[in-house]
């Protein structure tokens, strides 16, 4: 399967500001096989160090800062060979080893010939804990689950990915590619982007071996709740966890402490949500009391909606059937357009530097699905999995700030156009929302 993030890696190790890398990303996304794969395409040789596998490795690092004298004892205990330029050093499951965490300051500083990657699939609590931590001296990457365009790839629909990257005019889709794309949309959405999910299908072609798939990373993720948080959180997180579809299934998706247990308040649930943030297994979404810049400082932050990294995952934690895929635009438009919704915001966190924002007011209620940023300008974006794309809230937004938007975005089943300054963009082309965004912002003749 091809990862786009490989770009990414090969421009880090080509960097001459290149300091040790630190890949984040959940459970079974991918960390360890993309870094394996991007030392067999482009180094001599790999040696790779597991801390939950080897806990002795932890030694090493325990009792001396010296990068020479930990690479040796490293390369005696496993046998694997280390040479500067030549060799991808990968420390993994690396927030089991503080020590090792602190010790790439070392590597940066007095060995910076080496080229060291570390994962981890919980890093973004281990880094969120008050402990020494290199601070400046590494750099950073996400792996997020495989896009709707990786699916393409991996299910052998590379001409189907090529036209969308292709495109270069805002102009309708042909059949040819609209059909098919709305098709492979929908299986995407059953398999979601858990590497392990996509193989099933595209390799195997079993909804079974998909269902097992997730089945078994959401366990995983139950099990990282019982070992790595605080015992007091472990049945809050459960319970957060498993309200996220029936939040998701309501036609306002604010998220209410309330719905996760009876009478259940936020001081005492904040700190479990807080952990599954920082594990990155959702993704909070505040309400903006308006667009404007900076878009945190517009941020309501007792409002936020909660959605799952992957929407597969949350087609299964939600018990819906793949059945569900031969039932028209069933998918799309169950649990309130829910899944539809997860898929787009994923989509929108792989291309936008800034987390996406939701506008909302009340009496009467109003609600903008997304606010996203894009450079300095702030952008309007509404999901509509079903046949009806009008939208009140979309148009009640232009009303109170028009002045201040260029542009409005719909993503919806119908066709890619410009309706004065309405991009509609097909819920199956939202991985190139950023590229459709800047050309229909110098299309001739808008609005």
């Amino acid at each position: 399967m091809e990862r786009l993030l490989l770009n990414d890696l090969l421009k880090w190790k080509e960097s001459k500001y290149r300091k040790p890398l630190i890949l984040k990303g959940v459970r079974q996304v991918g960390k360890t096989w993309i870094l394996k794969e991007f030392g067999r395409l482009y180094y001599n040789n790999i040696a790779y160090f597991n801390f939950d596998e080897h806990e002795e490795y932890k030694q090493f690092f325990e009792k001396t800062k010296d990068v020479d004298r930990i690479l040796q004892n490293l390369v005696m205990a496993s046998g694997q060979t280390v040479k500067p330029q030549e060799t991808l050093i990968i420390f993994d499951e690396i927030q089991e080893c503080y020590d090792a965490l602190n010790a790439l300051k070392y590597f940066c500083e007095n060995a910076p010939g080496y080229h060291v990657v570390c994962a981890g699939s919980l890093l973004g609590i281990a880094l969120s804990r008050p402990v020494s931590f290199p601070v400046g001296k590494v750099d950073f990457l996400d792996i997020r689950p495989m896009t709707f365009t990786e699916f393409l790839m991996a299910n052998g629909d590379g001409n189907l990915a090529g036209y969308m990257q292709k495109i270069e005019s805002i102009e309708p889709v042909p059949d040819a590619f609209f059909n098919p794309l709305y098709e492979k949309l929908k299986m995407y959405f059953v398999t979601g982007g858990m590497p392990e999910a996509v193989r099933a299908w595209t390799q195997e072609r079993d909804v079974e071996l998909i269902q097992q798939a997730l089945s078994n990373i959401l366990g995983a993720y139950e099990r990282d709740f019982a070992k790595h948080s605080e015992p007091k959180d472990f049945p809050k997180l459960s319970l957060i966890w498993k309200s996220i579809p029936s939040q998701l299934a309501r036609e306002n998706k604010k998220f209410l402490y309330k719905a996760v247990k009876g009478g259940a308040r936020a001081r005492e649930y904040e700190d479990a949500l807080q952990w599954l943030c920082d594990a990155t297994l959702t993704y909070k979404i505040f309400r903006s009391a308006a667009p404007g810049l900076p878009v945190s400082g517009y941020d309501d932050l007792s409002a936020f909606k909660l959605y799952l990294v992957d929407v597969g995952l949350l087609r299964r934690l939600s018990l819906l059937a793949p059945s569900a895929f031969g039932e028209g635009n069933r998918l799309f438009v169950e649990f309130k357009g829910a899944l539809s919704e997860n898929y787009i915001l994923q989509a929108l966190m792989n291309q936008f530097e800034a987390a996406p924002r939701y506008w909302a007011i009340d009496n009467p209620h109003y609600e903008v699905d997304y606010l996203i940023q894009r450079e300095n300008d702030i952008f309007p974006v509404e999901v509509k999995s079903e046949g009806n794309v009008e939208s009140k809230s979309l148009k009640k937004f232009a009303e109170k700030y028009g002045d201040r938007i260029k542009l409005r975005v719909r993503f919806s089943m119908q066709n890619l156009k410009l309706d004065g300054d309405v991009l509609n963009i097909p819920l199956f082309m939202a991985d190139c929302a950023d590229a459709l965004i800047g050309m229909a912002l110098k299309q001739p003749g808008r609005g």
